[in-house]
Formats: structure tokens, C-alpha cells, sequence
């Protein structure tokens, strides 16, 4: 798909990762959009993904799908499912736990590591790059002062749902 705009911002911490979940909550039209989160492990998929959740009321544990691959939640109203696809290895697995009819129902769908479920997933609304900044920086051989929390977040979006829901 192409990307038809992106933007990039900082958090400089998880405050800022908050704010921006809940500012993304906000918008009436993330109720069916389907959202993929990339970025290496400990980048911060899971935690925006727990505050979005938050801001969006769900209340109770927030547990991470690395193991079960998706947990559901429901709100009045909203359907939810947050996919976690890294240990994801064979694709008949997505025709065998019935992904293909819940990609197609009506709801939002949050994906991390969706490169590991790659032609099976229908396109994404948006495209959230989270990278930790002390990462780019070495990659430049900048010195930093090893401030671990900060991230660059890059939203593309690709489809004009996704465009509604650039920060």
C-alpha cells in the first residue's frame, strides 16, 4: 500500500507514549481500523498498546499475546483485538484459529509483528515505527547520555482512515 503521509514525533519518555495513546482514543473512527506496530523487541509495541487500551477504558490486566497470539477485548460498543504474531510460524495457523473471519468482523485490530503473519493480513489503516532513539544515535556514532526511554515514532498512514488518525 502506499503511504499517502507519515509523521514522525519523540516521546521522551512514557508520559509522552501515554499522552499520545490517549490522544489516538480520542478519535471516533479508530473504532475499525486495523493498526500494525513495528519496532524490535523492547521498543514499546506492548506498553502503547496497554495505554491505548487504558484510554480507551478498558480496565483489568492487559496481558501481552506473545504466547495465546491475540486477546480480545470488549467495550460497549467496540470490539478489540490485539495480535502478537512473533512467535507466529505457520500460516495455516491464521486459517485454523479463524483470524481471517476476525480481520473481516468489525472492530479494531492492533498487530505487532505483523511481518510474521506477512500476506495474510489484510492492508493496515496505520503503521506505527517505534524505534529507541539510543539505537539510531549509536547507529550514527552519536554520544548520548544513555537515556534508555526515548523513542522516534514514526505513523504512516495508509488508507484514509488511517490519514484521520495521524497525531
Amino acid at each position: 500500500m502506499p503511504i499517502l503521509e507519515a509523521r514522525t514525533v519523540l516521546w521522551a519518555d512514557e508520559a509522552d507514549c501515554a499522552a499520545t495513546a490517549q490522544a489516538l482514543a480520542g478519535h471516533a473512527s479508530l473504532r475499525t481500523a486495523c493498526i500494525e506496530l513495528h519496532g524490535n523487541l523492547g521498543a514499546g509495541k506492548t506498553s502503547f498498546v496497554r495505554h491505548l487500551l487504558r484510554a480507551l477504558g478498558i480496565s483489568g490486566p492487559i496481558k501481552s499475546p506473545t504466547y495465546a497470539v491475540m486477546e480480545p477485548y470488549a467495550l460497549p460498543g467496540l470490539a478489540i483485538w490485539h495480535f502478537d504474531f512473533y512467535r507466529f510460524d505457520d500460516p495455516q495457523e491464521f486459517e485454523d484459529a479463524g483470524f481471517r473471519e476476525v480481520f473481516a468482523s468489525t472492530g479494531l485490530k492492533l498487530v505487532e509483528w505483523p511481518k510474521k503473519a506477512a500476506g495474510l493480513l489484510p492492508p493496515c489503516d496505520l503503521r506505527i515505527e517505534i524505534a529507541m532513539v539510543d539505537a539510531l544515535v549509536a547507529d550514527a556514532l552519536i554520544d548520548t547520555d544513555g537515556d534508555d526511554t526515548r523513542r522516534q515514532v514514526t505513523f504512516q498512514a495508509e488508507t484514509p482512515l488511517g490519514l484521520t488518525l495521524l497525531p
